[in-house]
């Protein structure tokens, strides 16, 4: 068994609290993606795992071994770092062997682990090349490749596609994924990158400032944000403060009234673009007009801002498509949105 138990994991650089209180039960074969801004203590929570830092309190097993206090090269985890890591005057036989060569794997055995994980990753025609030879998108192969050589217990990724183009970057994280379902790897993968989470993972934890704000699958989390930080940050959503005053009618500060679901302490509430329709659609319950601020074509669709009466901005999303086309969407022009009380968000705070 690979699954991995954090618990109330800490870890603190003189007076800075880089992570408080962490914990977490990655199931074995389960791919957990680390999700937050920059210095909200994710890649540390990873390198503690790998075994790179040292924590300050708390504790790590993977399977029934605590590994809190055990070296590097104790723990069986392979590790596929930001920037590849691979050495340049190797080729690229050369750096997957090296791993197995810090585990004592010799002979034969070493000769076919580098060929089947070069097979497993389409880079076994570029062994005997340099890294200086391959373009970014090999290079990160190569470095896969090295991690799984190993053939470790838990498959350590820290922002590993974060140095691809974006039609790379969707290609590389289609193949770790397979991989990693594939050979029943035990993950975790830490990344900034909501959409990249959100294909990839099976449980996010969303991080911010040292502290874990929600863990649930993609769907959870982005259907059910348990507060405006992680809302905001997964996704786009239009948020109204204000208050609920009878029978599920909520007020924003600017005067908007809107239907909700009813809810107890409301002070703010969010709707997401995509669940926003242009027009009174039947079943919608909410019916605003407004003024087109600025139109954004992004190719599938169009990202619309749009300006209520009473001031409040309601974030739009509409299909590219036939009936788009004709519909008004300059800015300045008018237009008329609707939503559903029930695709509302609730906050407390």
């Amino acid at each position: 068994m690979s699954k991995v138990s954090i618990n109330k994991l800490k870890k603190q650089f003189g007076d800075a609290v880089a992570l408080e209180d962490f914990s977490l039960e990655i199931a074995d074969g389960e791919l957990v993606a680390f999700l937050g801004p920059s210095g909200c203590g994710k890649t540390t929570t990873l390198r503690m795992i790998a075994g790179f830092i040292e924590p300050t309190a708390g504790s790590i097993h993977i399977g029934e071994t605590d590994v809190t206090n055990l070296p590097v090269h104790k723990r069986n985890t392979g590790m596929v770092f930001q920037r590849y890591a691979l050495f340049p005057h190797m080729t690229v036989a050369q750096n997957v062997s090296f791993g197995l060569e810090m585990h004592n794997v010799s002979g034969k055995e070493r000769d076919s682990r580098i060929a089947t994980a070069l097979d497993m990753v389409r880079m076994t025609s570029f062994r005997d090349r340099y890294p200086r030879q391959l373009s970014g998108g090999q290079q990160q192969r190569v470095a896969i490749a090295r991690a799984l050589a190993i053939q470790p217990k838990v498959f350590l990724l820290d922002e590993p596609l974060s140095n691809l183009d974006a039609k790379l970057r969707v290609e590389v994280r289609e193949e770790i994924r397979s991989l990693q379902q594939n050979l029943g790897l035990t993950t975790v993968f830490v990344t900034h990158d909501q959409e990249e989470a959100l294909a990839i993972s099976d449980r996010m934890a969303i991080m911010y400032n040292g502290r874990v704000q929600q863990i649930g699958s993609p769907k959870e989390l982005y259907d059910s944000p348990s507060n405006h930080f992680v809302a905001d940050f997964l996704g786009r959503m239009s948020f109204f403060k204000g208050n609920l005053v009878a029978n599920g009618r909520f007020v924003s500060e600017a005067g908007t009234n809107i239907q909700v679901a009813s809810g107890q302490k409301v002070g703010r509430i969010g709707i997401r673009p995509e669940r926003i329709n242009v027009g009174a659609h039947p079943e919608s319950d909410n019916v605003f007009d407004g003024w087109v601020e600025s139109a954004a074509y992004l190719g599938s669709l169009i990202d619309i801002r749009l300006r209520l009466q009473g001031g409040d901005i309601l974030n739009l999303h509409v299909p590219n498509n036939a009936s788009s086309a004709n519909t008004a969407i300059a800015p300045g022009s008018p237009l008329v949105a609707s939503f559903r009380s029930s695709d509302c968000v609730l906050f407390a705070e």
